[in-house]
């Protein structure tokens, strides 16, 4: 598949399906482009899905703190949108689907953010989930601060990988794991100081496209949190839990994600 400049940034996509209905994919930190494969397998008649891979991800180029990583990300997302798409983002990848729905509203036929990790929305909305969740993240936190990546990559995959046992995963894995966390520490103003403005009064209210929110019911209890935060925020919203799945629910629950998805759009119209 093609890399090239999209939004002046060195990016790799690939493509799914042949469906009547154009969808752009934007997938969680840490991932890649190739994690939307068993999604894609459903959702493959119904849609034409363009995914990408983020800025230091996969084959894209290394992310070169050229600006605000979560604002760049939006800016490539929109790069690839020729006109009105259903936009799938899982995770980071949902914070940023979102903020190309603010930023670019004629380019979203319709938003599906599974798992968002817009902490600064449930922190404003629930301040008692704030010390529970520093308590959560306090291992992450340290590791990061003492300059331990590979320590913070366990913590992290801990916390987001959905079950995933650190034991697990290869050395190699690890390393390459590790060598990932200052890409998650570039996307974290946006997460929790909400440095894209999309808190400010009137910007999510106004937002008219329809919004599917996704969750699993083994997530941390922040994402739940989140998610009310962003339905009492947004107008036209639908939300669905995934039973028995945790953050990794798009690549752990395929089938489950999809039936919710497809559901959504067949209420959306082809716009």
């Amino acid at each position: 598949m093609p890399k090239t400049d999209k939004a002046g940034f060195p990016t790799y996509w690939t493509t799914y399906g042949q469906g009547p209905r154009a969808a752009l994919m934007i997938h969680c930190s840490l991932a890649h482009s190739g994690s939307w494969g068993g999604l894609a397998r459903y959702l493959s008649g119904a849609l034409t899905m363009t995914a990408f891979d983020l800025p230091g991800h996969g084959r894209s180029a290394p992310w070169d703190d050229r600006g605000e990583m979560q604002g760049v990300t939006a800016e490539i997302a929109a790069d690839f949108c020729g006109g009105p798409m259903d936009v799938i983002g899982h995770s980071f990848g949902a914070t940023v689907a979102l903020r190309l729905a603010v930023t670019r509203p004629e380019l979203v036929r319709s938003l599906t953010l599974i798992e968002p990790v817009f902490f600064a929305v449930a922190l404003a909305d629930r301040p008692d989930l704030r010390q529970p969740f520093e308590a959560q993240t306090q291992g992450f936190t340290k590791a990061m601060s003492t300059g331990d990546l590979l320590a913070a990559a366990r913590e992290f995959t801990k916390l987001w990988g959905g079950g995933v046992s650190w034991d697990d995963v290869s050395e190699t894995q690890q390393q390459g794991l590790a060598d990932q966390m200052t890409l998650v520490q570039a996307g974290s103003s946006a997460l929790y100081d909400d440095v894209g403005g999309m808190l400010e009064p009137g910007v999510l209210e106004t937002l008219q496209v329809p919004v599917l929110l996704i969750e699993g019911s083994k997530s941390p209890a922040i994402i739940p949190a989140i998610n009310s935060g962003l339905a009492g925020r947004l107008q036209n919203t639908s939300r669905a839990v995934i039973m028995g799945a945790a953050h990794m629910v798009p690549i752990s629950h395929p089938a489950q994600v999809s039936a919710e998805v497809l559901r959504f759009l067949s209420t959306t119209g082809q716009g």
